[in-house]
């Protein structure tokens, strides 16, 4: 199997799951607990927190644990707003964000709040000169991510925030797809949230974490007991936590190494696809993009039928989102940077690791080749273009 969909989620690295294990099976106690059992489990949740809040340039009582990235979004947003609504109702996103956040802003605008989605250019890049327009005297939240999912654009996320706190307005990011991947100086970038979950850097699924500048208050997500500093109830996940903290901090050492591994291999295959598939278009920045993303429209061809034929033959991929997926409507960050739904309806996501080689990148796109020709040439749509071509050069 050569897999190719990182961005959906990730292997967990060996040394992760055993640094894992002990709190499964020897230390189980639970970190809230007074007897000193539980003792070891409290001191591992506090160095994991500690460690996670170093490596984005934050203290350790700014990192909350959650559920995953999902879960953050949702209490950025939602304890946000309330916090501020005194202030004002207006809140600014853009039109990729990945759902977390969207369907929050459209649970909010139920609640009365005002919601301006951003345009993006054709690369999926955020203006700060439209953000700078956007904003209103009422506008009280400023929510950008770091990177985007789909096409992996890497948005100007620290001009982003300075527009934002040059007009007093919180900014939160979904870094989801970049925290393990990119740098990130949360001061810095002038950063006031961030949200990332553990399984898209070699964590264990179900863990993520919010950090919340403590310029910035906000209310408790789930109520019940005293976790979090009251902020979010029920026991922590302690093998989860341990495993973001010990996947975060093999990531970050190796993050220079592995950022040159997949830029060679990502190149590799953005090279070979331009070259050698006619009528196939990259989507995304060229330069300003994750290392471990290739996002390509082809051409009269439907997704699902790539990957299904792809799966075939022992690859995974992707046509966007993991969490759309089930959808047969076309993504929503491809018809935001202007493709056009049948063009959009034909995309291919391929997100490696720095696992992936260059043999993985050629197979696949040798692959890749015989299955494009071969729906192209079941399809009455790219035969009616080429003969209109053809008619065109007489």
């Amino acid at each position: 199997m050569i897999y190719l969909d990182n961005a959906a989620t990730t292997a967990v690295k060996p040394e992760v799951l055993e640094a894992m294990m002990p709190y499964f099976i020897e230390n189980y106690s639970n970190p809230s607990s007074v007897y000193s059992f539980a003792q070891e489990s409290h001191n591992i949740v506090d160095e994991a927190r500690d460690t996670l809040a170093a490596l984005i340039h934050a203290k350790g009582n700014e990192i909350y644990f959650t559920g995953g990235g999902s879960e953050a979004d949702n209490w950025a947003l939602k304890a946000a707003a309330a916090a501020s609504r005194a202030k004002g109702k207006h809140i600014i996103t853009s039109k990729i964000e990945h759902h977390a956040v969207l369907h929050t802003c459209e649970f909010l605008e139920k609640q009365g709040f005002d919601v301006t989605y951003l345009d993006v250019d054709e690369n999926g890049l955020i203006s700060p000169e439209e953000l700078e327009r956007a904003i209103r005297p009422d506008t009280i939240l400023i929510s950008i991510m770091f990177a985007n999912n789909e096409i992996g654009t890497i948005e100007p996320v620290k001009e982003l925030a300075e527009t934002a706190h040059r007009h007093g307005v919180i900014f939160h990011t979904d870094a989801v797809q970049a925290f393990g991947h990119v740098p990130i100086n949360v001061e810095d970038m002038n950063i006031d949230m961030l949200s990332a979950s553990g399984h898209k850097f070699h964590g264990p699924k179900g863990i993520g974490f919010l950090y919340v500048s403590n310029r910035i208050k906000i209310g408790s997500l789930i109520h019940g007991g005293a976790q979090e500093r009251g902020k979010r109830a029920g026991t922590l996940n302690v093998p989860g936590i341990v495993g973001m903290s010990k996947a975060a901090s093999i990531a970050y050492e190796a993050m220079s190494e592995n950022i040159a591994k997949e830029i060679r291999v990502r190149d590799h295959f953005i090279d070979r696809i331009s070259k050698e598939i006619p009528f196939a278009k990259l989507n995304g920045d060229r330069i300003k993009r994750l290392s471990n993303n290739v996002n390509f429209s082809l051409r009269f061809v439907e997704g699902e039928s790539v990957l299904i034929m792809l799966d075939q033959k022992g690859i995974c991929a992707s046509s966007g989102s993991a969490c759309t997926s089930g959808s047969l409507d076309p993504s929503h960050v491809l018809l935001a940077i202007g493709l056009p739904h049948e063009i959009a309806h034909g995309s291919l996501r391929i997100t490696i690791s720095e696992d992936t080689t260059i043999e993985d990148a050629d197979y696949t796109v040798d692959v890749l080749k015989v299955i494009i020709e071969r729906l192209r040439n079941m399809s009455p749509l790219y035969e009616d273009f080429v003969r209109q071509q053809a008619e065109n050069k007489l």
